[in-house]
């Protein structure tokens, strides 16, 4: 294609899913007050008589500040249950965006990365929403005893939100380690040997990726990733294996040269040749100059 038509197939690429995701958002704004419960539900909120729950020795109250506060928060709450409701629609256009430049051979992996790649960003939103309560602990046993801890609805929004998003793309670089793999980009060897680098690059993500800075979150965040990149490896690892037994030159450079195989292998049950009458005298002149 030529930039323009590239261009314009990004173009379209992002419409279809901004209106996939704009549909399911406008489906979650009719339910967005069970949503905002189902969010809240992971802060230890202050009981009716401002004591925690029990087992714990802090809580907050959840606020409302502003006006318009109630309806920026539906918008914020529909917006995030359509990001995710709308997962599969999303990473099919940005596969279909890639596709057009690939082999045929490679095209068929489009199905196994939505197929895996959906639930992994889902796997990642559930464990943000579960290390969730841990994560506001912490932060609220920082105050003082006797000291209420009032947590705007916005702002607790702000946090969540960013978890579950944060948490679900981390979730997706092991796959795009592995489909950069099985397109012949990266090598299962050469992942293995960068795994320092990936390791500290992972722990880097996460402390900044994650919106709190208690190492909690960050660990969370990171040790599951890096469970999933040696996944990864091992899997391109055994891809790599499969390649070589088809093919031995299947993993060299283009600029790098093929082994050649120069051992010689015995012929069984060769005829020897006899020797060669001469030709007489007589019938030499009637060969011409060409036999």
């Amino acid at each position: 294609m030529a930039l323009a038509d590239h261009l314009r197939e990004l173009r379209n690429r992002l419409v279809k899913s901004l209106l996939a995701i704009i549909v399911f958002t406008i489906v979650a704004a009719f339910y967005h007050k069970r949503l905002l419960d189902f969010l809240i539900a992971p802060l230890p909120a202050c009981g009716p008589d401002g004591k925690p729950p029990s087992g714990m020795d802090h809580c907050a109250e959840i606020s409302n500040i502003g006006l318009t506060t109630p309806f920026t928060v539906m918008l914020k709450v529909s917006l995030t249950a359509g990001v995710v409701a709308a997962t599969p629609v999303w990473l099919y256009q940005l596969w279909r965006f890639v596709a057009p430049g690939l082999h045929q051979h490679e095209k068929r992996y489009s199905v196994a990365f939505l197929t895996i790649g959906t639930p992994l960003f889902l796997a990642g939103a559930v464990l943000a929403y579960v290390v969730m309560p841990v994560t506001a602990q912490m932060l609220i046993s920082f105050i003082a005893d006797g000291v209420t801890s009032i947590v705007p609805v916005e702002d607790y929004l702000d946090l969540i939100t960013r978890m579950v998003l944060v948490f679900g793309a981390g979730f997706e670089l092991p796959l795009f380690l592995v489909m950069l793999n099985l397109v012949g980009v990266l090598s299962g060897k050469r992942l293995l040997g960068w795994w320092r680098g990936f390791v500290m690059g992972i722990t880097v993500f996460a402390a900044f990726a994650t919106p709190s800075a208690d190492p909690l979150s960050m660990l969370a965040l990171a040790a599951p990733i890096w469970a999933l990149y040696f996944l990864a490896v091992g899997v391109s690892l055994l891809n790599d294996k499969r390649k070589l037994a088809r093919n031995p030159d299947a993993l060299l450079d283009d600029e790098e040269a093929s082994e050649v195989d120069l051992t010689v292998d015995a012929v069984e049950d060769a005829e020897a040749v006899g020797a060669v009458e001469p030709v007489q005298a007589g019938r030499r002149d009637q060969i011409d100059d060409i036999t």
